[in-house]
């Protein structure tokens, strides 16, 4: 007899180090198109902890110490990755200028790294 599962488990939020807050904001925000899903500060002079968001892809950026390491990565699949770099070399990001490379495992592949050194990979099937 099969049982019927209740519960069901959801994509993971992957959380990424922060240590510029107006660098991580202009890397997220101005660059990648991304929206703020919600700020947390204990205190006013407390670090940051901030949600940002754009279409499925959801991360936490966090300037607390003890919550993960610097330099992470993760990969994003992208339906249409040539409309997404055409989008990031048309913005005056003066720090990334990504090229699309294809890969042998059969991917295009934009890789760029935050202002924390956290790397995406946006990636999509050649």
């Amino acid at each position: 007899m099969k049982v019927e599962a209740t519960m069901r488990l959801s994509a993971p939020i992957p959380i990424f180090r922060m240590f510029d807050e107006a660098a991580t904001r202009a890397f997220y925000i101005d660059y990648l198109g991304c929206t703020i899903g919600f700020e947390h500060r204990f205190e006013p002079d407390m670090p940051l902890y901030m949600e940002v968001r754009r279409d499925g892809m959801v991360l936490h950026l966090s300037e607390h110490h003890g919550d993960v390491t610097p330099g992470g990565g993760i990969r994003v699949e992208v339906d249409d990755i040539d409309a997404l770099h055409a989008e990031l070399a048309a913005k005056p990001y003066k720090y990334l200028r990504p090229g699309i490379e294809p890969k042998p495992w059969g991917t295009r592949e934009i890789d760029i790294k935050d202002p924390s050194g956290n790397r995406i990979t946006f990636c999509a099937r050649a």
